[in-house]
């Protein structure tokens, strides 16, 4: 009986093992995967971030473009190196660049919460168009994002970041004085003046109000030390060659007010801008000893153990108007159009003399039919405003500089896959009979000027430029582009100048004609969006 006891209960304890061996081997139901969906309520290219009810898009392009007779991405040869047409400007330079974007969009019961950030990958020529040793080899290191543009390196530039929620616009972003089009209203050069561009985004805050039918409103308060400021300049130091003085603007007190009326229907657009901007000098007395050759010491309008107690202007506020066009689908062709702005500013020169980055002053060389001349140079000082302080004979106020501007674009299509632009501008910066004096003043000491020598720092700028596209498949273009830069400066006449190495100055008794310059660039452009 023992026996078979013992026989049952092995039996069963084999049975057990072999039943919980094939249990373990039988498979378990795994979760349901879940799998990406589209979103399909912010137009194509959306889709569910998984286990969220966040829409995301990704997108950008790929771009690769070269520039003859300019800096990187379309800049005229207007100033530096290239300006001077000297043995260190490069032929050519060119730019590789990423741009990422990711765009999120998520429906609450307040609205669309929207964040949209814009990531640049690039690699540039090295110093953007020159390899002289007076501008990237100094002793004081240049802090410029081209300067990593090495073998192997590169950078990434940020254009635009913020967050969108409840008709509220917080971080990053396009200015609301800004038009759709920005700086671009046919051209791919990134320097077409006479308006303003924040293309590349400014730190801001701003409300949009939509009233129906199309038209809006919107508010803002935009940071200016990055966007809106030119120079201002402290006339008891002295002005160089080409007109360039150091910047003496103080710290920033307020922010730009901003704004702007739309009407965006079938037909086209209809906006008109404006924008509040303070203006303000530093001190009255600021450092003008320049180093000891070889040596470090302070720029030009640094402040010294004097400048407190010597006291500053008041400051003033200026601002700027823009009103903007773009009419559609013209007779001309299908798809066709017109954009154009028209800008006046008082002591905002930037929303003028407008780039991606930061606004010009320009300094041409060129040659020159006069016997007593070596050669021609013609320049532009961009500032917000200039002053002399009472102790140098001046009146101590800050006096606002003046300019005004148009742009535009005729956008034509001469079948699906080619389309051509003809675009130009024309801007004009203006003193007031005051600063015209303080200016001339500052700069006729030992130059030793001809007879017919006249001084006058009004000058005006102007565009003209045609590009070319080429689409043979979707979402890749080829485009080509030719432009002409003329610079109409107001001086006349012959004087003994010392400009910027490697040109000749007094000491090698080299005069320089003042006279109108001339440029023309080319650039070639393949991008592949996404």
């Amino acid at each position: 009986m023992k026996l078979l006891k013992g026989v049952i209960l092995g039996s069963v304890a084999s049975l057990v093992t072999i039943g919980a061996a094939q249990a373990a081997d039988l498979p378990v139901k795994a979760k349901a995967v879940e799998y990406v969906r589209i979103c399909s309520a912010y137009g194509t290219g959306f889709w569910y971030i998984p286990g969220t009810d966040t829409c995301m898009k990704l997108g950008g392009y790929v771009r690769a473009d070269v520039t003859f007779n300019g800096s990187i991405h379309g800049q005229p040869a207007w100033s530096g190196d290239l300006g001077q047409n000297n043995r260190y400007r490069d032929y050519f330079t060119d730019r590789a660049r990423m741009a990422l974007t990711v765009d999120t969009r998520t429906a609450t019961e307040y609205g669309v919460v929207r964040t949209f950030t814009q990531a640049n990958f690039q690699f540039s020529t090295l110093g953007s168009n020159t390899f002289n040793p007076n501008t990237v080899n100094m002793v004081a290191p240049i802090g410029s994002a081209n300067l990593l543009d090495t073998p192997g390196s590169g950078y990434v530039a940020t254009e635009y970041i913020f967050i969108q929620f409840a008709g509220f616009t917080f971080g990053k972003s396009a200015s609301a004085y800004a038009t759709p089009w920005q700086g671009f209203p046919g051209n791919i050069s990134s320097f077409l003046l006479g308006g303003q561009n924040t293309d590349t985004g400014v730190n801001n805050i701003q409300y949009t109000a939509q009233f129906g039918n199309g038209v809006s409103g919107t508010i803002g308060l935009d940071d200016p030390v990055v966007w809106d400021r030119t120079n201002v300049y402290n006339l008891s130091l002295a002005l160089n060659a080409t007109l360039g003085g150091s910047n003496a603007y103080a710290g920033v007190h307020a922010p730009d007010i901003v704004g702007n009326i739309k009407v965006d229907q079938a037909w086209g657009l209809f906006q008109i801008s404006a924008d509040a901007h303070e203006v303000s000098g530093s001190y009255n007395v600021l450092n003008t000893a320049g180093a000891p050759a070889g040596a470090t010491g302070l720029a030009g309008a640094a402040p010294t153990g004097l400048s407190e107690i010597s006291g500053h202007p008041d400051a003033k506020w200026g601002g700027s108007v823009m009103a903007a066009l773009n009419i559609k689908n013209i007779p001309t062709g299908v798809g066709d159009d017109l954009k154009m702005d028209v800008s006046y500013a008082k002591g905002n020169t930037k929303n003028v003399i407008a780039t991606a980055a930061a606004s010009p002053s320009f300094a041409m060389f060129g040659n020159s039919g006069r016997a007593d001349a070596y050669q021609s140079v013609g320049f532009g000082a961009t500032t917000d405003a200039v002053y002399l302080p009472a102790f140098a004979g001046g009146d101590g106020s800050l006096h606002l500089t003046e300019s005004y501007g148009i742009r535009g674009a005729f956008n034509h299509n001469w079948d699906p896959h080619w389309t051509t632009s003809l675009y130009g501008s024309y801007s004009a910066v203006r003193y007031d009979g005051t600063a015209k004096a303080y200016i001339c003043a500052n700069y006729l000491p030992g130059k030793a000027p001809s007879a017919d020598y006249s001084c006058n720092p009004d000058f005006n700028v102007s565009q003209l430029g045609v590009v070319t596209r080429w689409t043979p498949v979707k979402n890749l273009t080829f485009s080509a582009e030719v432009q002409w830069f003329h610079l109409d400066q107001k001086f006349a006449g012959t004087a003994a100048l010392t400009p910027a190495a490697p040109k000749p100055g007094v000491a090698q008794g080299a005069r320089y004609e003042f006279k109108d310059q001339d440029a023309v660039q080319l650039q070639v452009r393949a991008q592949r969006n996404f």
